[in-house]
């Protein structure tokens, strides 16, 4: 189910994420509105057409007449955004996010928020090692996942317009978790593998890695350029799941390392077939 052409979208937030929803919609015909703290971002988001109207200030009037209204901040910056503004929505307007972590905002906005105005979260596993608006890109959507995050809370109106930002943003597929499943999936699929990265820059003190290393270097490292605010707020709003996950990391990488260490030709063959055919399955 594509969005209807007749919502309201107001886009809170024109970063990355946020900019690539705005282009995405526009070109798709919709009604897109902007709020963002930098006048450069919006400034930006108008010249080139990726929204209709954009505010650097929580406008009523933007708010007010928004049938859907997406977030793209930092989670305790749309928490507070929440707490400061809801009284502008109006009745019966959906809100939702790209937030990577969930339980620890998702209940809390629901139980804050008005009874007329619904949050139904998602996450769209999409992205740059790139920020802003300047590096907006819709097309970004058209081979990644897209997360929806319902409780026992949302109706199935909401949920259904959740699914229809998906479908319009073109995402190679689309799923749903409850908000404990996608933070402990998250803490593997997404924070570990940005962990390791980060490990693998460090780990040497050798000042001339970038003159000898191949691209599989550069394909594991890719997402070790990183926006260390906006990560290690998600790291420990996401804490134990991550922990977990790097305990559960560490102790495969120290098999591999007994099994080298003993010359275990046949243990090291084994882990590679099963490593090759799980791999495999992300090729069809």
């Amino acid at each position: 189910m594509k969005l209807d052409k007749n919502l309201n979208i107001l886009i809170v937030g024109l970063g990355l994420i946020g900019g690539s929803y705005a282009m995405g919609l526009k070109k798709r015909g919709y009604s897109v509105c902007a709020i963002d703290t930098n006048a450069a971002s919006i400034d930006y988001a108008l010249k080139n057409k990726i929204i209709d109207v954009g505010s650097t200030a929580p406008d009523e009037d933007l708010i007010g007449k928004a049938d859907l209204c997406i977030f793209a901040l930092y989670p305790h910056i749309f928490t507070n955004w929440i707490n400061e503004n809801q009284h502008k929505f109006k009745s019966g307007a959906v809100i939702s996010d790209v937030t990577g972590v969930k339980s620890c905002i998702v209940y809390e906005i629901q139980n804050k928020l008005r009874s007329d105005v619904e949050f139904i979260s998602a996450h769209p596993m999409a992205g740059k090692e790139v920020y802003g608006i300047e590096n907006s890109d819709d097309q970004i959507f058209k081979a990644a996942n897209y997360i929806i995050v319902p409780t026992d809370k949302n109706t199935f109106n909401a949920i259904e317009i959740c699914k229809g930002i998906g479908e319009t943003l073109e995402f190679a597929r689309i799923s749903s978790l409850p908000p404990k499943a996608h933070d402990e999936m998250i803490g593997f699929v997404s924070q570990l593998t940005h962990v390791i990265a980060m490990c693998l820059m460090t780990c040497s003190k050798s000042e001339h890695l970038v003159d000898y290393t191949g691209d599989s270097f550069r394909d594991l490292t890719r997402i070790a350029r990183i926006n260390e605010n906006m990560w290690s707020e998600l790291f420990l709003l996401n804490k134990n799941a991550l922990l977990e996950q790097m305990k559960k990391f560490s102790e495969e990488f120290e098999v591999l390392y007994k099994l080298l260490e003993a010359d275990d030709t046949e243990g090291i063959k084994e882990k590679m077939r099963r490593s090759t055919e799980r791999r495999a399955l992300f090729d069809k």
